[in-house]
Parts: C-alpha cells; sequence; structure tokens
C-alpha cells in the first residue's frame, strides 16, 4: 500500500511539473491547417505554404501555380518567447520576422516594421557572403556573437524573447544577439543599415509574427509562444 501511495504521489508531482513547464505556451502552429496564419496583406494563406504529412509547415516553390508572399499570424504580441524550429534548403534564404506591422495602405512588405532574424544557407547563398546576413543574425544590424547553425537540411532550434525592449535571439541552444530596441543607440544604429529608408522600420512595440518567403523552399515546425 506505501507503494502505490508513493507511485501516485510521485506520478502527480511529474504531471503537475510538466503542466507547469508548458503553462502559457501557445502552439501557433497545428500541424493541420494554417489556421491563424494568413498571407501579408490577404485573407487566406497562400497555396503554396503547405502542412506536410509530419506535421510541418512547408513553403513549396517548385509547383506550377506558386502563390506564397510572407505568412503573419492573425493576432500581435508585445512582450513574448517565441520558439521556432526551422530547416533551409539548398542555396535557400527565409526569415523570423516579428513585431510586424501590418498595414499595406503604407508598408507594401513585412521587412518595412518588422525585425528579422535570418534563416539562411550560409554556405550556398550570396547573403552568406555579407556580415550580418548570416544565419541567426538580426538581419543587417547584429551579427551572431557565435555561430551555432546547422548543415543545410538539419532542423534548428531559434528562439526570439522580446520583453520591454530587451530583445534576445537564441540559436540551438546558444545566445547569439542581444540588444535594447528603441532607446538612441538602437536608432543610430538603425540609420547606419539599409532600413535608414524606411521611416516605419522598428518603431512599432507590438505586431504579428511572420514567416519570409524569400523564393526558396524551407521548412518550420514546433512553433510556439507566450505572453510575457
Amino acid at each position: 500500500m506505501r507503494i502505490l501511495f508513493l507511485f501516485i504521489l510521485f506520478s502527480s508531482i511529474h504531471l503537475f511539473c510538466s503542466a507547469q513547464s508548458n503553462e502559457g505556451w501557445i502552439k501557433l502552429l497545428n500541424g493541420k491547417n494554417l489556421n491563424g496564419w494568413h498571407t501579408y496583406g490577404k485573407q487566406v494563406a497562400g497555396s503554396s505554404w503547405m502542412i506536410e504529412k509530419d506535421g510541418s509547415l512547408h513553403l513549396n516553390t517548385t509547383n506550377n501555380n506558386r502563390v506564397a508572399g510572407d505568412l503573419v499570424t492573425t493576432d500581435e504580441y508585445k512582450n513574448f518567447d517565441l520558439k521556432v524550429e526551422w530547416k533551409i534548403s539548398k542555396n535557400g534564404n527565409s526569415g523570423i520576422l516579428f513585431l510586424v506591422h501590418e498595414d499595406t495602405a503604407k508598408y507594401d512588405y513585412t521587412f518595412r516594421t518588422g525585425l528579422e532574424m535570418q534563416v539562411l544557407d550560409n554556405d550556398g547563398h550570396e547573403d552568406g557572403k555579407i556580415y550580418k546576413h548570416r544565419a541567426g543574425d538580426l538581419y543587417d544590424l547584429i551579427a551572431c556573437s557565435k555561430e551555432t547553425v546547422k548543415p543545410v537540411g538539419e532542423w534548428n532550434k531559434a528562439e526570439i524573447i522580446c520583453n520591454n525592449g530587451n530583445l534576445q535571439l537564441f540559436l540551438n541552444g546558444t545566445k547569439v544577439v542581444e540588444t535594447t530596441l528603441w532607446n538612441e543607440e538602437w536608432n543610430k544604429m538603425v540609420s547606419k543599415s539599409k532600413f535608414k529608408t524606411m521611416p516605419g522600420f522598428g518603431i512599432y512595440h507590438e505586431g504579428k509574427i511572420a514567416l519570409q518567403d524569400h523564393g526558396n523552399d524551407v521548412w518550420f515546425r514546433n512553433i510556439e509562444i507566450k505572453k510575457l
């Protein structure tokens, strides 16, 4: 009887801890359809964004009637912890954007407002030769402190934490970028980047998550977010 009691007790503790560890996390990709997502500026997701049999999201650029564009969430997020796994095709380029302000009357693309964590085949794509354009970089702003990206065809684990202006990017468990948004140093950095001619870039404190269509096949899975 004592053994049975201990078994039940430890099982209850394990279940409680598991529930606690998942508390607050919202799955943004259900593995069945694209509910909660749409192409930027559209009502629905482009047909080239496809859910595979394993539940991953695939941007298929090889079909004849390609309809895609950047995919964005229906909801907006302010302070958050975002986790995404990604896999890029050979010579491929994509990105994970955040704080995207969806107003196509002002901004024709997600990158006009949203910050980007780069997704790239460093060895095969031309951007791999450009400083601050490599996988894991805060695109065109801050290079990775350490490159931890895996070879083409393997899954990478990305994490983006944005909390009251403090921004941290992680790739495969290593913090690779940290900065503070919207202060004088941030404004100076933007003014020296390719975004200097985009008045809406990086100014919004709340926005949507976006997955970039850069014309290359890319896969995403296990997308989840926690509001902070």
